[in-house]
């Protein structure tokens, strides 16, 4: 057993004695493996100065635009609603439709807003003729009126002539012997006598009555004027029953594309329900920027739009107007920034935007898309 042992250390002493010289030059050539070299930082270099030319290139490139995600397409939509209530009776638009102005739309039951239409004018019919009776009734007594006076003065004067005789017989009945006439004579002059005195008297009436003649003739016109203010009455009437039946046909107010479409033939609608919404074909943009960009933007600032729904399609326009005010501001619920803890927010600005080219007049984009305008600013 000491002999086997003392072999097995011969032999490790052995094999170290073998290793020495591999482990000497390991260490030896391990420094020289640990130089970097001048090639790796050569590349760093030429790295950097790429990464700081493509920076300034991007940075002169964007130098003096400012651009935001948050817009969108926007546009006049109008809600078509009627005036009337009723049942449609006749639907001529579809979904999506372009209509032109003027164009019919949508017939209401017209029935009782013809027999309304009738009535008023039968009623002015009733008017218009009694304003040429009281015409006619005015020519008459411009005639008549004269007439009568010039009858009642001469009523008046073979009155006054049969007063004069009656009072001589009278006279002469009592100035007379009473013997040379009688009682009855006497009495009979007597009462010719007062009977011709009341018909004076009547006759003084008639002419004071038949002088009135402008009296009369202004009652006439006065006649006339107010069976011209019922003619008056019965034209407005006629014309707020047209009216009323004009309006059993709703009509497009400006060229658009017929949207929202809630309505069928026979719905019973009524006054002020919202039938469809019609959008405009000019749109433009309405883009939200940040305070802090609105530092040189004016209106009139060349803009590019980016349509997302169209990512090859480049319109161009300008800076119409900005709002005078926040989003925030006119909003529903505004920040109450006197009240709390005050935490400073960023906010935003509405911007309209005008679209100037690159835009298709018979194909205009759908209101609400969203666009990344990019404003070129003046520095």
């Amino acid at each position: 057993m000491t002999d086997n042992t003392r072999d097995d250390r011969e032999q490790d002493a052995a094999e170290q004695n073998q290793d020495a010289p591999s482990k000497e030059k390991e260490q030896n050539d391990a420094p020289q493996r640990q130089r970097p070299g001048k090639k790796p930082l050569i590349i760093l270099a030429i790295i950097a100065c790429i990464v700081l030319c493509v920076a300034l290139i991007f940075w002169l490139m964007n130098r003096g635009i400012e651009s935001t995600d948050d817009a969108f397409t926007d546009g006049n939509a109008a809600t078509i609603a009627p005036k009337t209530s009723g049942y449609v009776v006749n639907l001529n638009v579809n979904d999506n439709q372009f209509v032109h102005q003027g164009e019919l739309l949508v017939v209401i039951d017209p029935r009782d807003a013809n027999a309304q239409r009738e009535q008023a004018q039968a009623q002015l019919g009733s008017a218009q003729a009694q304003l040429q009776q009281a015409q006619a009734q005015y020519q008459l007594a411009k005639v008549q009126y004269p007439a009568q006076l010039h009858q009642a003065l001469a009523d008046q004067a073979k009155a006054k002539a049969n007063l004069a005789n009656a009072e001589s017989v009278y006279q002469r009945q009592h100035g007379v012997d009473p013997r040379a006439t009688t009682q009855s004579n006497i009495d009979s002059a007597t009462s010719q006598y007062r009977a011709a005195q009341a018909d004076y008297q009547q006759a003084q009436a008639q002419v004071e009555i038949a002088s009135q003649v402008p009296l009369q003739l202004h009652q006439q016109e006065t006649a006339i004027a107010a069976r011209e203010q019922q003619v008056a009455q019965a034209e407005a009437q006629l014309a707020t029953a047209k009216l009323n039946l004009s309006y059993t046909e709703v009509r497009a107010p400006y060229d658009g594309y017929v949207t929202k479409r809630n309505v069928q033939v026979g719905s019973l609608v009524q006054a002020g329900t919202a039938l469809f919404s019609l959008v405009s074909p000019q749109i433009w943009v309405t883009a939200n920027f940040k305070e802090s960009q609105l530092e040189h933007m004016h209106p009139g600032n060349k803009v590019t739009v980016s349509v997302d729904a169209w990512p090859d399609l480049k319109l161009e326009g300008h800076v119409d107007s900005i709002q005078m005010g926040s989003g925030s501001h006119f909003s529903a619920f505004p920040a109450e920034n006197a009240t709390g803890n005050f935490v400073k927010i960023v906010q935003r600005v509405p911007v309209k935007i005008v679209i100037d080219k690159g835009l298709d007049p018979h194909h205009p984009l759908p209101l609400g898309l969203s666009v990344e305008p990019e404003v070129h600013v003046d520095e």
